[in-house]
């Protein structure tokens, strides 16, 4: 019997999705496993699985679309088997709406359909390419796997596709392998100006960034926000962090060191790892901290869960392993959940203050600068030192403004003598 395919809930905050491309095309044959389409989520990019076997009878959202949670984007059945009747049994209104799509532009698939009818899907992205062996010699690549050659500079026509009709899918572009050096000079700009002509672009909002407008909006415009600004010396854990990457003989971070350190402060403040939960405070005896990365299309925070019993050197690893996904868009939902605290650093881009919007549901997020030569006075003399602004955004409902301070006061101590988070 035919089966409905619905958009699935990818993300615990996701409420609709975008179709980025579709794999497979109507008459194709699909087995449990195989990927059906590739979606933009709030959060990535992801592949849509089947998890049934049969023939693609029904495509019912095109390339681009944005479709609800639990709407109808396909079904698979037997072939030539009749799917209109289970169409308008489909729940909600979605699913009616995805009827009547169906109605009025979908044709009933034939009882024997062969893969020479079926054409790729229009909507795919091609690029010239001089290769032989690609469809009217142009080289067929999804929209994801474009996107993704495009952001590690991989040259499309030196890739064969393993996909149908040999186009090129994402996995070709993580499989791809450079064999000459890295091309270091810089990307030629995207857009050209006249001189006295006015001219704009408007790009259409992604789910990611209508998320994180969403989200932000909701904790900025809700929890009652108040700021709290420390200076700290990082002399010591300058030079402490240079022993440290010479005995492990690999780098770690300062930022990989400030996630540890604030951990450890959190144990000792534990009312600072807390939400606001409504009708009541709640307070997490584990420590989970969301790590701010940023990517093209806007911010995303995988978390470090159960920071505080973690080495620093296992948070590096964790840390570069989040960036790498993220920049592939290989992030999934459980690397999003959990966190309990979060940090975002900007010091790498030489910002040497600001605010953060609280990430809900935490009741905090700590911004941090960058570390700075400055004079300071040790002793009545004055000498070079390293300075660096961390900044505390507190939910008030949560942390009053003595918690906090506390918090930032042992969040200084332990960098300003890293032997307590070192040893």
């Amino acid at each position: 019997m035919a089966e409905l395919i619905k958009m699935p809930r990818m993300s615990d905050t996701m409420t609709e999705g975008v179709i980025d491309s579709w794999v497979k095309k109507v008459g194709d044959t699909v087995r449990s496993g195989d990927v059906l389409a590739e979606v933009e989520t709030d959060k990535a990019t992801m592949e849509l699985e089947s998890y049934t076997d049969g023939v693609l009878l029904y495509i019912g959202v095109k390339q681009g679309e944005t479709v609800p949670v639990d709407a109808v984007i396909a079904i698979i059945g037997k072939q030539g088997e009749d799917y209109k009747a289970l169409l308008n049994q489909g729940s909600g209104d979605s699913a009616k709406q995805s009827a009547q799509q169906a109605v009025k532009e979908e044709a009933p698939v034939p009882a024997a359909i062969s893969v020479q009818e079926t054409k790729p899907e229009p909507k795919a992205s091609e690029i010239p390419k001089e290769n032989t062996g690609a469809e009217n010699g142009r080289l067929m690549v999804s929209p994801l796997a474009k996107k993704m050659a495009e952001e590690k500079g991989i040259p499309l026509e030196k890739l064969s596709g393993s996909g149908d009709s040999g186009r090129i899918v994402r996995r070709d572009i993580e499989n791809y392998k450079e064999s000459s050096s890295a091309n270091t000079s810089l990307p030629a700009s995207s857009t050209q100006t006249v001189a006295g002509k006015e001219s704009y672009v408007d790009v259409p909002l992604s789910q990611m960034r209508k998320t994180i407008a969403r989200r932000l909006s909701e904790s900025k415009f809700t929890a009652p926000h108040f700021y709290l600004t420390v200076d700290i010396n990082m002399g010591r854990l300058v030079e402490a962090r240079k022993k440290l990457n010479d005995f492990l003989g690999e780098k770690v971070s300062y930022n990989d060191i400030i996630i540890r350190a604030a951990a450890a402060a959190l144990r000792y403040n534990p009312k600072v790892n807390a939400s606001w939960m409504g009708d009541k405070i709640r307070y997490y005896d584990h420590i989970h901290i969301g790590v701010a990365i940023a990517v093209e299309e806007g911010l995303v925070v995988p978390v470090i869960k159960f920071a505080d019993s973690k080495g620093i050197a296992a948070i590096a690893q964790e840390v570069k392993l989040f960036a790498e996904k993220a920049k592939n868009k290989k992030l999934l939902p459980p690397d999003f959940e959990g966190n309990t605290f979060t940090i975002s650093n900007l010091g790498m881009f030489g910002i040497e203050e600001f605010t953060a919007i609280i990430n809900p549901p935490d009741a905090c997020i700590m911004a941090v600068g960058a570390i700075r030569e400055v004079p300071i006075v040790v002793d009545g003399n004055i000498q070079v030192g390293h300075m660096m602004k961390v900044t505390l955004s507190c939910d008030h409902r949560v942390v009053d403004g003595a918690k906090g301070a506390k918090f930032l006061q042992t969040f200084k101590q332990i960098l300003e003598e890293p032997v307590i988070i070192l040893a």
